[in-house]
């Protein structure tokens, strides 16, 4: 696969997580759920950092 399209489907892939986390546990709890969408965020950049670069 391509750059463009490993960069898509990785950034597809995270706003998959960040909704699903928010619907499934955190949908009436603001600061947690801020925290675990800003972990998600990190792990994906790390990732991306790591195997794309």
């Amino acid at each position: 696969m391509t750059k463009p399209v490993l960069l898509g489907t990785c950034i597809a892939l995270m706003i998959i997580a960040i909704v699903g986390v928010d619907v499934l546990f955190f949908r009436n709890h603001f600061w947690e759920r801020l925290m675990a969408n800003i972990g998600i965020v990190l792990t994906f950049a790390a990732f991306a950092l790591r195997f794309l670069k």
